[in-house]
Formats: C-alpha cells, sequence, structure tokens
C-alpha cells in the first residue's frame, strides 16, 4: 500500500509548492524576484568634461535624495560618448530599445541623440544642463507646458552678459574678447547670439573662430590673439570645453586670460567663471527624476531655466597678465571657489 501511496504524497507537496509561489506572487501573476525588479536608469552625457561630470554626480545625489540608490532600489547604467557624434548616435538607440525604465541626459548633444531615438516616446527622457531645449528641435517650445508627454527637464542658461561686465570690472580697458565655438551645436549658438548681444551693448567688439573637432579649437583660440583679442570666452559648447586647456594655453602665450560661463574652469587656468553650480543643477533633474519614478506625469513638468549661480575665481592667473588685469578684494571675497598661491578656497558667499 505504501508503495501506492507515496507517488501520491509527492505530488501533493509539489502542488502545495507551486500554489505557495503564486500565492506569494502579490496577486500579479509575478513572482518575488520579478515583482522587485529596480527600475533601470540610464545615465548618458556627450563627453567628459567637468561640468557634465558634476551635473551627472548631481543626477545620482538627487535620486537618492528621494531613496533611489544605485544597487539598492534602482540599477544605473552610465554611458559616456567621449565627444563622438556616432558613438552618441549608438547609445541613443541602445538606450531606447527598451531595456531601460528612464532615460537622463547631460548636455544638448546628449538630449538631441536620444530624443530622435526616441520619437515614439517608448522611454521616459529627462533632460539636463541644456542652455537652449526650445531651440534644440527636440519638440519644445517657448511654453513651459508646450513639451512632448515623454520628454521634460531643465534648461541652463548662464548669464552671458553679467560675465561680461564682470570681465570689464576687472580690465576696463579690454576692448576686444575672443569667443571659439562650434556652428552645429545649437546651444553654443545660443551662447553666441547673446555673446554678440552683450558685447554690443558694452562696447565690445567679439571675434569669432570656428572648431569644428576639439582638437581644432587650440589653433582658432591661437588665431584670435593673433586678432588681437584682449580675453578669450567660453561658452557652454562641449566642443571647446574639453579642449579647455588648450584656450588656455593660447591666452597665456598671448598674456591675456581666459573667462567663462561654465564652473569649474579656473581649476584649468581660467581667470574666472561666473555661471551655474552644475552639481546643484544636476540634484534638481535627479530629484524630479525620482518623482516621476513615484508617479509624477511629465507632462505637467514645466521646462524652465535652472540656474543656480556660481562665481569661481583663480587669482594665481594674474601672474602672467602683466598687470592689466586686477581683482579688487572686495570681489575675490565673493566667489564660492577661490584659488590662490595658497591653494583652494571654497567659501559660502554668491555673488
Amino acid at each position: 500500500m505504501k508503495k501506492f501511496i507515496r507517488p501520491f504524497l509527492i505530488a501533493i507537496v509539489l502542488i502545495a509548492v507551486v500554489v505557495g509561489v503564486l500565492i506569494n506572487a502579490d496577486g500579479t501573476g509575478k513572482t518575488d524576484a520579478v515583482a522587485k525588479r529596480l527600475p533601470n536608469i540610464a545615465i548618458i552625457q556627450q563627453a567628459s568634461q567637468s561640468a557634465l561630470d558634476e551635473g551627472v554626480e548631481g543626477f545620482v545625489q538627487g535620486l537618492a535624495k528621494h531613496g533611489y540608490i544605485d544597487g539598492q532600489t534602482i540599477t544605473v547604467k552610465r554611458f559616456n560618448a567621449q565627444g563622438d557624434l556616432a558613438t552618441a548616435n549608438n547609445i541613443a538607440r541602445q538606450a531606447t530599445d527598451g531595456s531601460y525604465d528612464m532615460v537622463i541626459t547631460a548636455s544638448t548633444v546628449s538630449m538631441q541623440t536620444v530624443a530622435n531615438a526616441n520619437r515614439q516616446g517608448k522611454i521616459k527622457h529627462l533632460f539636463g544642463l541644456v542652455a537652449d531645449p526650445a531651440g534644440a528641435g527636440v519638440g519644445i517650445n517657448k511654453d513651459p507646458l508646450d513639451h512632448p508627454a515623454h520628454l521634460a527637464g531643465y534648461g541652463v542658461f548662464a548669464p552671458v552678459d553679467k560675465a561680461m561686465k564682470q570681465a570689464l570690472e576687472f580690465n576696463p580697458r579690454m576692448k576686444k574678447v575672443g569667443l571659439v565655438w562650434h556652428t552645429a551645436e545649437t546651444n553654443s549658438k545660443a551662447y553666441t547670439v547673446a555673446a554678440r548681444k552683450a558685447c554690443a551693448e558694452l562696447g565690445l567688439e567679439l571675434l569669432e573662430a570656428n572648431a569644428e573637432a576639439s582638437q581644432d579649437v587650440g589653433e582658432a583660440a591661437s588665431s584670435l590673439v593673433a586678432r588681437g583679442a584682449d580675453a578669450l570666452f567660453i561658452t557652454g559648447d562641449v566642443v571647446v570645453l574639453v579642449a579647455v586647456d588648450a584656450v588656455v594655453a593660447a591666452g597665456k602665450r598671448g598674456g591675456i586670460p581666459v573667462f567663462t560661463v561654465i564652473p569649474p574652469n579656473v581649476k584649468s587656468g581660467a581667470l574666472f567663471d561666473l555661471g551655474a553650480d552644475y552639481v546643484a543643477v544636476g540634484t534638481e533633474v535627479g530629484e524630479l527624476a525620482a518623482e516621476v519614478l513615484g508617479g509624477r506625469d511629465l507632462r505637467t513638468v514645466e521646462v524652465v531655466n535652472r540656474a543656480p549661480a556660481k562665481f569661481a575665481l583663480n587669482l594665481k592667473t594674474l601672474e602672467y597678465l602683466g598687470g592689466k588685469w586686477r581683482v579688487p578684494a572686495e570681489v575675490a571675497a565673493k566667489a564660492n571657489l577661490l584659488i590662490d598661491k595658497d591653494g583652494e578656497h571654497v567659501q559660502p558667499q554668491s555673488p
């Protein structure tokens, strides 16, 4: 008799195990392992550059503030196109193939490549560190709520006019400002238009030179020095920012400074940066991403400019400027980041 009963007992036990698994599937037909799948996030940046690096770090911090931590409550995959457009397009296709629940991009080019690959809106796409979202050609308009239902984020257009005025305060005799820019970048074009306007209003001449790739930036900057630029200006142009060392070197050879609207390029030798705190900017985008993961509808997000100010100053640059540039002590005291002969100093004041 036992010989016949035993197989039935084994069958009953197996049925009970299967029933138990189904009961623990929280009513959705999924097991605990499937039901607890972590949200999968792709973070994409166009190049390795200090402002973009800081912005991406801010993305991660903003998510973490709301409990979304990589490896614990979300899975984060970082991508970097290293300044190559073909690579950027390949990354965009990979990030929008259905493997990810959300894509967060840093820079205008990264936003454009992902938006173009995601025209059907299959993936939620948030962006940050974009100078002119409405001018990027991805369906975002001047009305803050007029954007694709799957695409939103914050712009971060830095104050070009304030940077020009600050440079004039440091050298009232400045007449010509040199600007290297890449004409294919819509964000760079927006900054160049703003620089032209600011220079015209301040009685300055803007000298322009184009660089199609980062390896062309040094030569372009040197040409501006040869044309009599009193200073070199850097905006949010990724091609130029990747080659900031070449711009600084050209300025140093000519005995003129570099100033920017993209902190923290003072660490590379610029005289000053007057722009946005990119960690803070990224943190705001990361917090927005957390809200969307929590259920917020992207259609309710206003695409507005978020540029919490940061002023950084490198007094060591004055050593090769021959006394033509002067930084008042009261201005130096306002720098959030100050570099002098004694090292780097973080100061809490705002400009």
